[in-house]
């Protein structure tokens, strides 16, 4: 099965930029939909940002203009751009297929103020 893995997160001051990537195991782009979530301690998993196979995009109006979710095909690769980070980005940030039924560990993501 298709397998995606996160990392890139890390601490930075508010303002600061973030590159995530979100790498599968297999091919990933066949599949329609593909998402950035995000989940913070005391709040349900949310999405973020998502890329359709045809690389169409969408975002969440908490991160519209700050935030850029991209493919890189060749690299089986999905990226999520963050920028002018904000404390309240302060989370868990997970990729998975839209009702993809299985969860990674995700990659931490701290935003100090």
């Amino acid at each position: 099965q298709v397998r995606l893995v996160e990392s890139g997160g890390g601490l930075v001051q508010a303002g600061g930029s973030l590159r995530l990537s979100c790498v599968g195991s297999g091919s990933i782009f066949r599949v329609n939909i593909i998402g950035w979530y995000r989940q913070a301690p005391g709040k349900q998993r949310e999405l973020v940002a998502s890329i359709t196979s045809a690389g169409l995009t969408n975002y969440a109006d908490a991160v519209k203009g700050r935030f850029t979710i991209a493919r890189a095909d060749v690299k089986n690769t999905v990226y999520l751009q963050m920028n002018s980070l904000k404390p309240e980005d302060t989370a868990v940030y997970y990729c998975n297929f839209l009702g993809g039924p299985y969860w990674g560990q995700g990659t931490q993501v701290t935003v100090s103020s």
